[in-house]
């Protein structure tokens, strides 16, 4: 497998050039990742692949907009200590290509905000948390990202509401539960626009 990745200035903005794969075995279908429940994948991380028009070495192409890529979480995201702001850093989980070239490669680190959090409170009230992945950092290029996710604190509500009819006042101090974002924890996102692509040339050596 050759791998090359050399910045060139396109349409006024960075290139990327792509990495060949072309003797690898076919690419086997993608794992998929429900947004709502936010499950993790354990299969074996398989390329994720995009199609375009012309995918031929010394050629210019574009990675199309809405390109399906899943990040994982580099370290766990606590509403405990987690703010409005708080930026938090994740991975891409599995190659992107585009026929047999790598585009984002994994590893291809990723950065994320939380947007909207309320902590948790009495009577059983679980804390929330809304979050937005936002951008790539594929080799100094900034690719911008839609991705928005809520997380709310596990707990049995119900269970806790019964308990504060029968004690009373002091049921006021029995708290819910903080919501927490596993590392590890995979993510689908997409790209929000295209991206501009170099096919490498094989080299003769």
């Amino acid at each position: 497998m050759k791998y090359a990745a050399i910045p060139v200035a396109l349409l006024c903005a960075s290139t990327v050039y792509a990495q060949d794969t072309s003797a690898v075995a076919p690419v086997p279908a993608v794992a998929t990742v429900e947004a709502s429940s936010a499950a993790a994948v354990t299969a074996t991380p398989a390329p994720v692949v995009a199609t375009a028009r012309s995918v031929t070495p010394g050629s210019a192409t574009l990675l199309p907009p809405n390109t399906e890529i899943l990040v994982s979480m580099n370290a766990e995201l606590n509403s405990k200590k987690a703010r409005e702001g708080t930026t938090f850093m994740l991975s891409v989980s599995q190659d992107v290509m585009l026929g047999n070239y790598i585009i984002i490669p994994r590893g291809t680190p990723a950065h994320g905000e939380v947007t909207w959090r309320t902590g948790k409170g009495a009577f059983g009230k679980s804390a929330k948390m809304e979050f937005e992945i936002r951008y790539l950092d594929l080799n100094g290029r900034r690719v911008p990202l839609v991705g928005h996710f809520r997380q709310e604190g596990k707990g049995n509500t119900g269970a806790t509401i019964g308990t504060a009819i029968a004690a009373g006042v002091f049921s006021a101090f029995v708290t819910g539960k903080s919501a927490i974002v596993e590392q590890g924890r995979e993510f689908r996102v997409f790209t929000r626009e295209a991206l501009d692509v170099v096919i490498p040339v094989a080299s003769s050596n």
